[in-house]
């Protein structure tokens, strides 16, 4: 297995993962392959942190940082990182892919002097890797109710007591929200796949 930064001649192959990993997962079809397809030319797409996962020349997972922020009740804004998508070939899921990725790169995203990651996710996967539901740190999703909870939105101090001081509200990045229409027309160009409504989407 080689852990290793993605090229643009990985491009194609790692698109067509991330669609294989998420197709009807969240909604029927899936958009996760065009958000990674447009976030690679914006400019809070991490480069540094855009990693896969090789086995046997084939490349079997991949993980996508982009720059966030949390606007302070107080109004400073304090940069952090969020990952996403992260995905793994469905047959290839379960044997440790994705989370060998997710360590990897924490603990890069550590050494560049990142000082808190957020993830929007399961929290029963992401809490093994130290994460956190953000209301504990006193950072909450934005359009949520602080008084709601939000078990999908999570957060992780990469430098001990980087947010002590923080109070406020986290919201995805622009690049995240994409056109059906544009979805729908990028994906046009992939092996047809049947969209399915499945119980557990959220869409």
């Amino acid at each position: 297995m080689t852990i290793r930064l993605e090229t643009p001649q990985d491009y194609r192959e790692v698109e067509n993962l991330t669609r294989e990993a998420f197709w009807n997962k969240y909604r029927p079809g899936c958009m996760e392959h065009y958000v990674l397809h447009c976030y690679r030319s914006r400019p809070e797409f991490v480069k540094e942190l855009d990693y896969v996962v090789e086995e046997a020349g084939k490349i079997v997972a991949h993980i996508m940082y982009s720059h966030a922020q949390i606007t302070g009740d107080n109004g400073r804004t304090v940069p952090i990182l969020i990952f996403g998508p992260v995905s793994v070939l469905p047959e290839e899921q379960g044997k440790g892919y994705g989370s060998q990725l997710i360590r990897h790169t924490l603990d890069l995203a550590e050494k560049m002097g990142c000082g808190a990651v957020a993830i929007t996710g399961d929290p029963g996967y992401y809490h093994r890797f130290g994460f956190v539901s953000g209301s504990r740190l006193g950072v909450y999703y934005d359009g949520v109710s602080r008084g709601e909870e939000a078990p999908f939105f999570m957060v992780k101090e990469l430098k001990d007591g980087f947010l002590r001081d923080i109070t406020g509200v986290y919201k995805d990045p622009e690049g995240y929200f994409l056109e059906d229409a544009a979805v729908d027309a990028f994906d046009a160009d992939f092996p047809p796949k049947e969209k399915k409504k499945q119980p557990g989407q959220l869409a």
